[in-house]
């Protein structure tokens, strides 16, 4: 695994400080979170008293005034622990961001410390049950009536559902605006509003302790100053936000690729057959071998371009590419990790199983992969 350029010594102080806090709060209770199909809403304080939760916020929001290289140190982190902690990311460095950059600063003053504590859990609501990619199709509206909005709809995968309190919700404030993408609006929606349904969560294949929930909308009445940023740019926001998410996805990805291949390599060296190691014959070793060499011209790849998002660069083409071409390898490596571990691939024990489970929807969520090609498509002049 190559190191990173952009690390320094702070970064991997840093890390030392996560793995301890991981290794004693959440690696010995993980297993039976999956089980459970929860995580405990009382672990999100325990991150925020860590300074674990947005540390790239400014000190007087809570915050570290950290760089995006501490993001990536705890995103690698907790996904070494396991894929279903994809919800604490998701707050850090994709939802929690809309609110820094488009909040006005009586909204950042009333939100963010919250959100630095753990007190509050931030969710964003896009998808709908008839809409996934196109975004532009949404059915949620929120009609200004004198000082609120009227809020009507439902979403469905909202990751952090069960546990949110602050929900950025993409609605439609016109209705009949043209191009549709003109009437999309940010409403950010405090989960214990009236007519504020959480549905039951939701029964995934993997992710299983991750809380995802379908969301309705009953005539929620939503403060107008509830309003992120201008009304109508919601969809111009949500692109803008876009590269990091994707980036995170990858980061993770390239991780659970490592950490599946790391397991592997060690039961392919102790199970035998025929009287010899797994690991000794020679089709096993060129398929880790391949497997090894994609993931380190993958992980290089992605730290180009952690470090030239730091740099504040539009990476949107390179970060699609990495969005897709990582989560299939991390796909592809579960697969055949699950093959080199025979039956006991299938089994429970082994962590592969539970990857083999997780992995997959990386290709789905932050926009498909077949999305992200369209957008390189795009970006070649095709």
């Amino acid at each position: 695994m190559g190191t990173a350029s952009f690390l320094k010594e702070e970064h991997m102080i840093f890390r030392k400080a996560v793995r301890s806090f991981l290794e004693k709060e959440i690696k010995p209770h993980y297993e039976k979170w999956e089980k459970d199909g929860l995580i405990p809403r009382d672990i999100w304080y325990k991150l925020g008293g860590e300074g674990l939760l947005c540390p790239w916020l400014p000190e007087e929001y809570g915050g570290m005034g950290a760089d995006f290289g501490y993001s990536f140190v705890l995103i690698e982190e907790l996904e070494r622990i396991g894929s279903s902690l994809v919800g604490v990311p998701l707050h850090n460095d994709v939802v929690v961001p809309y609110l820094w950059h488009y909040g006005n600063e009586e909204q950042k003053g009333r939100w963010l410390p919250k959100c630095a504590t753990g007190e509050a859990v931030t969710a964003v609501a896009m998808t709908e049950p008839g809409t996934g990619s196109d975004l532009q199709a949404i059915k949620t509206t929120a009609i200004l009536d004198g000082d609120s909005y009227v809020l009507n709809g439902s979403k469905t995968f909202i990751s952090n559902g069960l546990h949110g309190d602050l929900f950025v919700v993409v609605c439609k404030t016109d209705p009949r605006a043209e191009p549709a993408r003109a009437g999309i609006s940010l409403l950010v929606v405090d989960g214990n509003s009236e007519g504020f349904i959480k549905g039951k969560k939701l029964d995934k294949v993997g992710l299983r302790s991750q809380d995802t929930l379908e969301l309705t909308f009953e005539d929620v009445r939503v403060p107008k100053e509830n309003l992120l940023g201008e009304a109508g740019k919601g969809f111009y926001y949500l692109m803008e936000q876009l590269q990091q998410e994707r980036l995170i996805v990858a980061i993770a990805a390239v991780t659970a690729a490592e950490v599946t291949l790391d397991s592997t390599l060690t039961y392919v060296k102790e199970r035998k057959a025929f009287g010899k190691p797994v690991g000794s014959f020679q089709h096993n070793q060129f398929t880790l071998v391949e497997l090894a060499t994609k993931g380190e011209i993958g992980r290089t790849f992605l730290h180009s371009l952690v470090e030239r998002h730091m740099r504040g660069e539009d990476v949107v083409k390179e970060v699609s590419m990495a969005k897709w071409w990582l989560t299939d390898l991390a796909k592809e490596t579960v697969s055949t990790c699950v093959q080199l571990h025979g039956g006991y691939g299938y089994m429970e024990e082994y962590e592969v199983a539970r990857r083999s489970r997780d992995i997959p929807v990386s290709a789905i969520y932050a926009g498909t992969n077949e999305i992200m090609k369209t957008i390189i498509a795009k970006k070649m002049g095709l």
